[in-house]
């Protein structure tokens, strides 16, 4: 039985520009680095970079993304913070709470979102879309 998820790892054309990324840019805690990699903690959540020659060169067309937890109070100067440093957002935000949707270096697309899954559930309640079915 799955009990969580256990990592997240992306790979990187250049270890040493997305490591200062996600650690400088975004505040993730370093927790080992070698040639190849890096372990980064987004709170609790274990991000892995890996060196990888195949990495992508700009974003997939796709919507699938990662997304990291912000507080409200937080949210603004977060957001700042990534468009001082030049990301190129990829998306309006059109869902419940707020949300900035960038690429990192690799074109890994990425959020920042202040609200949690209990909001989410009841902002569809409110809402709902159709054929919405809660369990």
């Amino acid at each position: 039985m799955i009990t969580g998820l256990n990592h997240t790892t992306l790979a990187v054309r250049d270890l040493d520009r997305s490591f200062r990324f996600y650690t400088d840019v975004l505040g993730l805690r370093p927790v080992a680095r070698w040639y190849k990699g890096a372990y980064l903690l987004a709170g609790t959540a274990w991000i892995c970079l890996t060196l990888d020659d195949a990495t992508r060169s700009g974003p997939l067309p796709e919507y699938t993304h990662v997304a990291f937890s912000v507080t409200r109070a937080e949210f603004v100067a977060m957001q700042t913070q990534l468009e001082r440093a030049a990301v190129i957002a990829w998306q309006q935000n059109h869902s419940h709470g707020s949300s900035f949707y960038f690429l990192d270096p690799d074109g890994h697309k990425l959020e920042i979102h202040d609200s949690d899954l209990a909001s989410r559930i009841e902002s569809l309640k409110q809402k709902p879309p159709r054929d919405l079915i809660l369990f």
